[in-house]
C-alpha cells in the first residue's frame, strides 16, 4: 500500500501543527490568517507565521525530555505489512547497483572522521532492536521493531564537532531530506534502520536504511537513506521547505 502526501495526507497538506499552535496563541486572529490558505499561508502573514513556528520550536524544546523512551502500550499487536508505505517518488524508489554502484551511507559535514558504509558495515556495528511507536501527523500510530545503529553511534565513530547543531538525512528518493536538531538526532531511540520486525528492510519501507525515531513525526523520517551529515546551521527540508512545521516532534 502506497500513502502518498501529495494526495493522502490532509493534514500535513495544511500544516495541522502550525494551524493548531497559531489558533492556540493567536485566536481568532491566526484562524483568519490560515483561512483559505495554503499551507505556507498568505505572503502577507509570511512573518507572523515564521515568528508563530519560531514560538512553537522553542515550547517543543522546552518540553522536549532527552530521557523520556517511548514505551508502546501492552498488548498493542505490531501494524506487519499493514504498516503504510511512503515515498514521494513516481514508483517505489529502488537502488540500481548497475547504475550506481554499491550502496553505502556516507556520514560527514562537521566531523574529524568522515564515514563511507556499506550495509554489512552497518550490521556488524553496536546493533539495536526496539519495538516503536510510529506516529503520524494524521494522528494514527502504528508499531514495528526497529533495529539498526544508533546515530550517536555513528556521531561518536565519526567524531563530531561541538559546532553542530543539526543533523541532515538526505536519501534517493527524489532528493527527499530532512534536518533535525541535534539533541532529537542523537536520542538513545533515534536509530539508522535496516531491518524491520526481524528482516531487512524491503524498498517498500525504506531499503537499504532509513532514519527512524519515536521523538519526531513520521514525515521528519527519512527513508532511503544515502547521506547523515553535521551540521551548524539547519537547512530545511522536503516538506518544512513546503511550510510544515521543521521541529515535528511527538
Amino acid at each position: 500500500m502506497r500513502t502518498d502526501l501529495r494526495r493522502g495526507h490532509l493534514a500535513e497538506r495544511v500544516a495541522l501543527d502550525r494551524r493548531r499552535f497559531l489558533v492556540a496563541a493567536g485566536g481568532a486572529l491566526g484562524a483568519f490568517l490560515l483561512e483559505a490558505c495554503d499551507s505556507q499561508g498568505p505572503k502577507s502573514a509570511q512573518k507572523l507565521l515564521r515568528l508563530a513556528e519560531r514560538g512553537n520550536e522553542h515550547v517543543e524544546r522546552l518540553l522536549y525530555r532527552h530521557t523520556s523512551i517511548d514505551v508502546p502500550r501492552a498488548g498493542a499487536h505490531a501494524a506487519g505489512r499493514h504498516l503504510p508505505s511512503y515515498y514521494v517518488s513516481d514508483t517505489v524508489p529502488v537502488w540500481d547497483e548497475k547504475a550506481r554502484g554499491t550502496w553505502a551511507l556516507q556520514v560527514d559535514g562537521l566531523v574529524k572522521r568522515p564515514l563511507r558504509l556499506t550495509l554489512p558495515d552497518l550490521a556488524r556495528l553496536p546493533r539495536i532492536g526496539y519495538r516503536l511507536d510510529h506516529f503520524c501527523v494524521e494522528g494514527w500510530t502504528a508499531i514495528a521493531t526497529r533495529t539498526g545503529v544508533r546515530v550517536s553511534d555513528l556521531a561518536s565513530l565519526a567524531q563530531v564537532d561541538r559546532a553542530a547543531k543539526y543533523v541532515d538525512f538526505q536519501s534517493f528518493d527524489s532528493d527527499y531530506h530532512e534536518s533535525w536538531d541535534i539533541e532529537s538526532a542523537l536520542h538513545p531511540q533515534t536509530l539508522v534502520v535496516y531491518a524491520q520486525d526481524g528482516r531487512y528492510l524491503d524498498p517498500a519501507y525504506g531499503a537499504p536504511a532509513r532514519v527512524y525515531s519515536p521523538v519526531k513525526l513520521g514525515y521528519k523520517n527519512t527513508k532511503y537513506l544515502t547521506r547523515v551529515s553535521f551540521l551548524a546551521e539547519r537547512n530545511g527540508g522536503y516538506w518544512s521547505d513546503r511550510g510544515y512545521e521543521w521541529y515535528a516532534g511527538t
